[in-house]
């Protein structure tokens, strides 16, 4: 089994791949050295002398500025080493042509929607206008779990805090994402409770909302009912009847949209289970499938990489504005824009923001960029999919949902066990996490510093997300979890 990395020729630190002892001898390519300190798994080792304001490289990339003179052998981390970032930037389109060559055909069991989409679940969703309705919406979720039979797979609600009391965009945005989540095609019926004086009431967002099939969703104001909950289950019961009448048929990966996440990640991520997603992206896309990146405050000090991916130059300037706007947000509410790595990430060995950037950009694949999505923005291209969405783990996860995602993939090394919307899969960065939290974890990643090769790590992990496609649960979908929130953005009145 490997100890330690080095990911890039160009590195002057390696990666250590189990914890290592100081004393322990070192022989890379050439570079023999000895560790003066211990190195926790997934931290960072200097493999040459870095002055004091020299980079401190990995992936082949600036990582950061060292704040001290680094001697080889000595723990590279946050004592020692600072972002080199600085706030906007001035960008040049310099096109990398990547493309992905079409591969065999691959079919999933799933759901054939009215419309014609395509769906890997089959629920009965309960969407509250206004978080004032809240607690009405979960009392008939656990009403309506008898509904959940047949081909009728869950019953679940979705509260959340807004809906009321906001402005402007902020407002807008809830709308635009609770219409999403009511189009999703996941939720085989919806019902979509008001309370009958709120902004966002069901009349306001039917214009968000669209057409619909009114068999598929229907609509209650709690405010208009003497018995909401008896009311609504007669809804649901409609509503049951008319989902229970699809079932699963081969359905072209074609049509999967993907969405692709970490959280709590750890100095593995971007050496195991990052690029596996990446891998996972590129076969998908190479099947005509879909994939959406979001968390764009951790693409900083990476997006560049990405921007010279884009297919077109509009798409360029759409990616320029997508990072430049976030910084924005950051500054005009008084934050540091390069303050990132959370606690548990440095705990896991990332050092600065381009650090995490570095890896986190790794579950793009090496596919180009084919479409940049506001947030609440729904994706219309095949390929992959920037979205603009703040790097917080639910809000992102559910932000993937309502842009179209069927499945999220969550890569951490730390572990979580939320859900989203939508079947949220866990992947283990590091075989201590899987073996530890087998009750969160659906698949692991850290076997691979002990042997194998990306390429069979990523058939193995495509082979289940087509299982879950299909209908296995999830970790978090087998313990009844289903999560949704909401980017806030504005003011409360």
């Amino acid at each position: 089994m490997r100890t330690y990395l080095q990911i890039n020729p160009k590195d002057n630190v390696a990666v250590a791949l189990a914890p290592l002892s100081a004393g322990t001898a070192i022989e890379l390519d050439g570079i023999s050295l000895t560790l003066s300190e211990d190195i926790p798994q997934g931290h960072k080792f200097a493999l040459k002398q870095i002055p004091e304001g020299g980079q401190v490289i990995k992936y082949g990339c600036p990582i950061g500025i060292a704040k001290e003179e680094i001697l080889p052998g000595q723990w590279v981390h946050i004592h020692n080493i600072k972002t080199g970032l600085g706030d906007l930037l001035t960008y040049t389109y310099d096109r990398k042509v990547t493309e992905t060559a079409p591969t065999e055909e691959r079919f999933f069991q799933g759901f054939r929607r009215a419309d014609g989409r395509a769906a890997v679940r089959n629920e009965l969703w309960i969407i509250p206008t206004v978080g004032c309705v809240n607690n009405i919406a979960t009392a008939i979720e656990k009403k309506a779990q008898s509904l959940v039979t047949g081909t009728v797979e869950a019953v679940a609600a979705f509260p959340h805090p807004y809906g009321c009391s906001q402005m402007g965009d902020d407002q807008e945005h809830t709308r635009q994402v609770l219409a999403d989540l009511i189009n999703h095609p996941n939720a085989g019926g919806v019902l979509v409770l008001g309370l009958g004086c709120e902004n966002s009431g069901i009349d306001v967002l039917k214009n968000y909302i669209g057409d619909y099939d009114p068999n598929r969703v229907k609509f209650l104001v709690c405010q208009e009912s003497e018995d909401e909950i008896s009311d609504a289950m007669d809804l649901l019961k409609e509503l049951a009847a008319y989902a229970g009448q699809f079932h699963r048929e081969p359905i072209s990966c074609s049509e999967l949209v993907i969405g692709m996440k970490c959280g709590g990640s750890d100095g593995l991520s971007g050496i195991t289970a990052n690029p596996t997603v990446g891998a996972f992206s590129d076969l998908l896309i190479s099947k005509g499938g879909t994939t959406i990146l979001t968390e764009v405050p951790e693409m900083f000090g990476a997006e560049t990489q990405l921007m010279d991916r884009c297919e077109t130059e509009e798409l360029f300037h759409q990616t320029v504005d997508l990072i430049n706007d976030f910084k924005e947000y950051f500054t005009s509410h008084g934050q540091t824009i390069y303050e990132n790595p959370s606690p548990g990430n440095k705990k896991g060995g990332i050092s600065t923001l381009e650090d995490k950037s570095m890896g986190c950009t790794q579950k793009s694949g090496t596919a180009p960029v084919r479409g940049v999505l506001a947030y609440g923005e729904r994706v219309k291209e095949k390929g992959l999919n920037l979205l603009s969405a703040p790097g917080n783990d639910l809000v992102a996860s559910t932000a993937l949902a309502a842009a179209g995602a069927h499945i999220v993939l969550f890569t951490t090394g730390r572990g979580t066990p939320f859900a989203s919307p939508v079947p949220t899969v866990k992947i283990s960065t590091n075989n201590r996490l899987y073996e530890k939290k087998q009750n969160w974890i659906d698949f692991n990643c850290g076997t691979l510093v002990e042997g194998g090769t990306l390429t069979e790590l990523r058939d193995r992990f495509f082979d289940y997300i087509i299982s879950v496609a299909s209908g296995e649960l999830v970790k978090s979908e087998k313990a009844g979890f289903h999560d949704m929130a909401i980017f806030k953005q504005g003011v409360t009145l």
